[in-house]
């Protein structure tokens, strides 16, 4: 199948549950000698309205030099002159090449791979390590949080369409998440005030994927190869693709490497703004670059990686 939401969620720590699973391999393995970057996508799947449609975008940049891995959230909502759409609907309307070229036009970096999930695959990777903790840390209620299966609902004719969402609440503090209040904690888009917009949705991703690295490399799971192998097997029915076997091994070895090393990178607000109700974007709400077009932010980007 493919991949989801997840891998913004724990690509790196996600990667090191493998090579230990394949740890006889992983001593075989060549190392990486080229720097590479991964276009990871995360798609709602089978039973949402609009499945192609990535509403979670990262690239990750392996750099052997620096023995770094870097992790770039990409807000959804970009606007790319190219296609005259935004960010997210480039691998609906070309897959993985039109998906790349409209990152690379805002990154300055072309993606050798791809990856590719569903939701499905985050929610069943948390409930089987018994869920995660996280921090909340700022409390805040979405009233039209979508219901799976609702979307075409015409509710008895209720004109507001009530019947098609529910209400998430989320207090403020740490608390145990399972895969499902996970989900809906960095899908949620419709709170009221800064929660609502797609900078606090990736502040929250960036908080489930260092909560799901912790609980991936605690010994309560590194120790049950029960727990391991479930894992694996996850992880292999819901992966999408274009890195050969030989490539994995490279891939695999290096994060190894540089899972002290894992940085988490966002677009830094001093070169995104964002435009509404504009006739150059078609009306819609769009992230632009600040100064007209993202050559700073690139070379803030290749420093940075």
């Amino acid at each position: 199948m493919r991949i989801i939401k997840f891998v913004s969620l724990f690509l790196g720590s996600l990667i090191i549950v493998l090579v230990l699973l394949c740890s006889s391999f992983y001593f075989l393995a060549p190392k990486l000698q080229q720097n590479v970057a991964i276009l990871v996508l995360g798609k709602g799947g089978e039973g949402h309205t609009a499945p192609d449609l990535t509403d979670t975008m990262m690239l990750v940049n392996l750099n052997p030099d620096s023995n770094k891995v870097s992790i770039l959230s990409l807000p959804r909502d970009i606007w790319i002159p190219a296609i005259r759409a935004k960010l997210n609907t480039a691998y609906h309307y070309g897959s993985f090449g039109l998906a790349s070229s409209s990152v690379s036009s805002v990154t300055g970096i072309t993606p050798n791979y791809y990856v590719v999930v569903d939701f499905s695959l985050f929610k069943d990777l948390i409930d089987t390590v018994g869920g995660i903790n996280v921090e909340v840390a700022n409390p805040f209620t979405d009233e039209k949080y979508p219901i799976v299966g609702k979307e075409d609902d015409l509710c008895n004719g209720d004109k507001l369409y009530k019947c098609r969402y529910e209400t998430l609440h989320f207090v403020q503090g740490k608390q145990l998440m399972n895969g499902e209040t996970a989900l809906q904690f960095v899908r949620s888009r419709n709170a009221v005030g800064d929660e609502g917009t797609d900078i606090a949705r990736e502040r929250r991703q960036q908080k489930v994927i260092e909560a799901l690295k912790t609980k991936l490399l605690s010994t309560q799971v590194l120790s049950n190869s029960k727990v391991l192998m479930n894992l694996y097997d996850i992880i292999m029915s819901h992966l999408e693709t274009n890195i050969d076997k030989v490539m994995t091994l490279k891939l695999l070895r290096f994060i190894f490497e540089s899972k002290d090393n894992i940085k988490f990178l966002s677009i830094p607000e001093e070169y995104i703004k964002f435009s509404q109700n504009n006739k150059r974007y078609d009306f819609q709400y769009v992230f632009i670059p600040v100064s007209g077009n993202w050559n700073e932010f690139q070379n803030w980007l290749k420093k940075g990686i």
